[in-house]
């Protein structure tokens, strides 16, 4: 069953430091590159971060070098470290292949930026 299931989110202050997780079914994880999506209230989604199966990554360049995207094989998960949150970061955060597979489309995690 192919999945990918995304954790971690939750409130933080401006200025704060969440790590996103997404575990991938083993036959995803293995055979595509894997990425970090957003949604923000009212916009389309957005892809922000690549790790490709050689673990070269790619970040939004507008991010301004805030997220950081990794992964442990063993785990099959991937992770999005974000920094310096921002309350335009407030979105709902999902993981998928690069490109996107609509099928793999999970619940997300929501991220809310706040004072």
């Amino acid at each position: 069953q192919v999945q990918l299931v995304e954790s971690g989110g939750g409130m933080v202050r401006p200025g704060g430091s969440l790590t996103l997780s997404c575990r991938v079914s083993r036959s995803i994880f293995s055979a595509y590159g894997l990425g970090w999506y957003r949604q923000q209230s009212g916009n389309h989604r957005q892809w922000i971060a690549t790790i490709t199966q050689g673990g070269i990554t790619n970040v939004l360049n507008t991010l301004g070098g805030r997220f950081t995207i990794s992964r442990d094989i063993a785990e099959s998960t991937i992770y999005l470290q974000m920094d310096n949150l921002k309350p335009e970061d407030t979105a709902v955060y999902y993981c998928n292949t690069v490109p996107y597979n609509p099928n793999y489309w999970g619940q997300g995690t929501q991220v809310t930026v706040s004072s």
